[in-house]
């Protein structure tokens, strides 16, 4: 018995040996095993291959090459003024304002001493210049390195930046308004997609005796990996042209294809180019960024929830047929004191109407019957049924990808918001509110919340009938497909049928009386269906908001538009939105819109 023991010790003691032999991979020498019969002793080596991957390029859906991996030239100014800026400019080319604009752009603060020291990117005709001329200016310094370079200026919250090329906008955003910069911080596909794009070098791991004899290995070797290219859902020429739309102005545009889940367009405004993040001449564009009242780094159609006004009847709207508290033929009155309308119009004869004139009213006494219908078995505690109901309503509206994360290809995104009845009962302190008390809920305001992301699939569902794809921005890796996940189809609670009775109210708003009558694109022979909102504001102009789809019978592109303080959805958000559309479906806009178009743009630059 104690020689079976100590039988039984020792292997366990040689066990151990080759396992701690074995626990530290990363070192190129490790300790040696020991074989308990054969009394040799190996090292566990590390070997790293000596290729080095290429990260991979990013490309537009077209593949055009939007961010690559290129020389960058750097020209170090010299500490000590004076500086003749007019004799720089002769060097490289630049007028005197353009060397003092792109010096100041280049200093961290406005205020910073004489002498600073300056790094200048240059192109490659203008590093030669310096190169032939260098005996002349001897405190200048040019260097060369391997940069990421964006061969655009649009889609920066799109194609984010690679993190270490970053650092210097880490440190200026932690001295800049304390932490808020973490919750701004988006890194775009450089980071969501940096292992794919990196790639990864070759490893092996053989076991060596004293004498360098391979023997074996001690893990599975890596092969090397060359980085791989990402093929993006983004039409850059669409993003750069939906960018033009919005400008300096504060808001969000989304434009996505409902049969794929692919984003065509994402515009988070005021936009600033893709390269200034990264770009070593642009601190003291970045310091404005940091310090903009309007936040333009924060990511908006990913991070932004807000009340989503009457694009939200649309989702009310299914639901109540879903729970039969309406059906398409119901009809209301437009009862304003029960709530304001705000268009002047005919009867609501039935659901059509109500979409099409956006009635108020009509939508209030919608989720009025949802909310309170009272079973027979619950007769004697309407309180309970209307908890029941609005539960039922929120697990419906949840199904739209609503107060959840959709999980699209992006660093960070905002679930949204839609209340429970706890949350009624702690804020009402009471488990016997009305729903005088909630109405709100009826016209997409008070404590509902969605994201641009959320919205823009809003319309792809309806588009769709009743299913989506999960938004993405990445069509390809390498020469594969995107992600597994963004080809899964989802579906929601809702039947077909109620989302099909939808889109002729859709349609209807964009035709002679509806509230974006002004927006139609039947001269061009695009059907149109869409749904205008307004979202209140106590603390400033309201807010405009559009949702759409065209064409209305064969949906091949679907919006989300909203823009702050902008007033109604019909004059701000819905031209955007339709321009977009004609843009993607036709490449050009038609002559009738050109002013329109014209005007749009004049005053997203002029808030720039």
């Amino acid at each position: 018995m104690r020689k079976a023991c100590n039988k039984w010790g020792k292997s366990i003691l040689a066990l151990l040996i080759v396992l701690a032999a074995c626990s530290s991979p990363d070192q190129q020498t490790g300790a040696p095993t020991q074989n308990q019969d054969v009394r040799v002793r190996y090292t566990a080596r590390r070997v790293v291959l000596p290729d080095l991957p290429q990260r991979g390029r990013i490309l537009d859906r077209y593949d055009s090459v939007l961010v690559d991996t290129r020389p960058q030239f750097l020209l170090k100014l010299p500490r000590r003024p004076p500086l003749d800026t007019l004799a720089l400019g002769q060097l490289l080319g630049w007028d005197s304002v353009t060397v003092r604009r792109r010096i100041a752009d280049a200093l961290p603060y406005t205020e910073a001493p004489a002498g600073y020291p300056v790094q200048l990117t240059l192109t490659a005709a203008e590093a030669e210049r310096v190169r032939r001329d260098s005996a002349a200016w001897p405190k200048l310094i040019l260097s060369k390195r391997q940069q990421r370079v964006y061969t655009t200026a649009a889609g920066a919250h799109v194609l984010g930046y690679k993190s270490n090329e970053a650092q210097a906008f880490f440190r200026q955003a932690q001295r800049y308004r304390r932490g808020r910069f973490y919750r701004l911080r988006n890194g775009g596909v450089e980071t969501y997609y940096n292992g794919l794009l990196n790639g990864h070098r070759g490893y092996l791991h053989p076991l060596v005796d004293a004498k360098g004899k391979q023997h074996g290995t001690w893990a599975k070797d890596t092969a090397f990996q060359q980085g791989q290219d990402l093929h993006l859902t983004i039409d850059v020429k669409l993003q750069a042209y939906a960018e033009k739309l919005l400008g300096g102005r504060k808001g969000y545009l989304v434009a996505l294809d409902p049969r794929t889940g692919e984003i065509l367009a994402f515009v988070s405004a005021p936009v600033y180019p893709a390269t200034t993040i990264t770009a070593p001449d642009q601190a003291g564009v970045r310091a404005k960024l940091l310090e903009h009242e309007d936040m333009p780094l924060l990511n908006r159609p990913a991070m932004l929830a807000n009340p989503p006004g009457s694009v939200f009847k649309l989702v009310n709207a299914a639901v109540a047929l879903q729970m039969g508290a309406i059906s398409p033929t119901t009809a209301f009155r437009c009862d304003q004191s029960l709530v304001s309308c705000v268009h002047d119009h005919p009867r609501t004869k039935s659901l059509t109407a109500g979409l099409k004139y956006s009635c108020n009213p009509y939508f209030y006494q919608v989720m009025r019957d949802l909310v309170n219908r009272t079973p027979d078995s619950l007769a004697q505690d309407s309180a309970r049924a209307r908890h029941i109901n609005l539960d039922h309503w929120r697990r419906y509206a949840r199904s739209f990808g609503l107060d959840s994360v959709l999980g699209t290809d992006m660093s960070r995104e905002a679930p949204g918001f839609l209340p429970t009845p706890a949350y009624y009962d702690k804020a009402r302190r009471t488990r016997s509110w009305t729903y005088r008390s909630i109405y709100s809920l009826s016209i997409g305001q008070g404590e509902i919340n969605l994201t641009g992301l959320q919205m823009a699939n809003m319309a792809a569902i309806i588009a769709n009938r009743g299913w989506y794809f999960t938004p993405h921005l990445v069509r390809g890796i390498g020469k594969g497909g995107p992600l597994h996940r963004f080809r899964v189809k989802h579906h929601t609670l809702i039947d077909s049928v109620h989302l099909a009775a939808l889109v002729p109210g859709m349609v209807a708003v964009m035709q002679r009386g509806g509230t974006a009558d002004a927006s139609s694109l039947a001269d061009v022979g695009i059907t149109v269906a869409g749904k205008t909102g307004t979202v209140e504001n106590d603390e400033g102009d309201d807010h405009a908001a559009f949702v759409g789809f065209a064409p209305a019978n064969n949906p091949k592109i679907a919006v989300a538009v909203y823009i702050e303080n902008a007033g109604f959805g019909a004059t701000a958000a819905a031209p955007c939105a339709v321009l977009v559309m004609e843009k993607y479906l036709r490449g050009s806009i038609a002559p009738k819109r050109k002013r329109w178009e014209a005007r749009i743009q004049r005053r997203a630059r002029s808030e720039e």
